[in-house]
């Protein structure tokens, strides 16, 4: 049971702070299919800091962590200006955007990354290899029968977006500016009316989910693979979708649907561990996640509620 919580934790809540960041956006009107390519752009970043900066810290430094998942942020906002450009101020298809983001990310840091390895490093591969996180056990917490797991092996980032995910939801639902992020998802010109410049919470709302989906994909670098390449956002970005539609696009119960399909993944693992099978069975477990999704939004997306706005272009001439 230790197991399934410790690796279920640690894939659930990178997820989850991706998944933020799309709720971020689609509040305020924006749809957003484009949080892999985010997540993918930001680790890039992240991971070319760490590969530049290799020597300048000690070996058993975690420094370099915690200023690659700043740059992260950063790298992930940055490339978020694309899709804010062509849905904010080119009024472009917001769905069609998404996915033309997404594979600019894949095809653009590909290239970057074999370029800059021989190039920079004189190597010939498509990946920045990074060292793993350090792992924490928390006494006496972890000694607590089955609850003990959530306290060990746990990796420092988880409790960067624990914190990130708190600050988020208070200024979603408790500051003036996500009242009106919110408004805007719902009634744009009511909001523009008010003299609220929606382009603006718009704008800042795309580069707010760009920040933390780039969080959340270094957080898979530094964990579930220990090295950055084009391979480790693959599906990622839209099963952070899906939990955000599970959800109904409320924090809490977003972050319920990413336990989720977190738990499950691991159980997985776990089970085929148990049963012997072989390690190419662990490619069957990696579509546990998705099959959950299909059967949660079959049965459950009937109850969700959209934002009343999402996805319509908004023109101010409208008015």
């Amino acid at each position: 049971m230790t197991d399934i919580i410790v690796n279920g934790m640690s894939f659930a809540l990178p997820l989850f702070i991706i998944a933020v960041g799309g709720i971020y956006s689609e509040r305020s009107g924006v749809t957003n299919l484009a949080l892999e390519g985010f997540l993918g752009a930001g680790a890039f970043f992240g991971a070319l800091f760490v590969a530049l900066t290799t020597g300048m810290f000690a070996a058993t430094s975690q420094l370099p962590m915690y200023l690659a998942l700043l740059v992260s942020m950063l790298g992930g906002a940055l490339y978020a200006t694309v899709h804010a450009a062509l849905c904010i101020k080119f009024k472009a298809n917001q769905v069609i955007s998404g996915v033309v983001v997404n594979l600019l990310a894949t095809a653009l840091t590909d290239f970057l990354t074999s370029q800059i390895n021989a190039g920079v490093f004189g190597q010939s591969s498509d990946k920045f290899v990074l060292s793993v996180s350090n792992r924490l056990t928390i006494q006496p917490l972890a000694s607590i029968p089955v609850l003990g797991g959530f306290f060990t092996n746990v990796y420092p980032f988880e409790f960067i977006i624990i914190i990130v995910a708190i600050v988020a939801w208070y200024v979603m639902y408790k500051t003036r500016f996500g009242m009106r992020l919110r408004a805007c998802g719902d009634n744009p010109y009511a909001v523009a009316a008010a003299g609220c410049n929606v382009a603006r919470m718009q704008l800042a709302a795309v580069l707010i989910s760009g920040a933390l989906s780039g969080l959340g994909g270094m957080c898979f670098t530094y964990s579930v693979f220990g090295s950055y390449s084009t391979s480790i956002y693959t599906g990622y970005g839209y099963l952070a979708i899906a939990a955000m539609i599970f959800g109904n696009w409320k924090i809490p119960q977003t972050l319920a649907a990413c336990l989720l399909f977190g738990f499950a993944r691991s159980a997985g693992y776990v089970l085929i561990q148990k049963l012997g099978m072989p390690s190419t069975y662990s490619d069957l477990i990696m579509i546990l996640p998705y099959a959950l999704t299909l059967l949660l939004l079959v049965f459950f997306s009937k109850n969700n509620r959209a934002p009343r706005a999402l996805g319509e272009i908004y023109d101010q001439g409208k008015r």
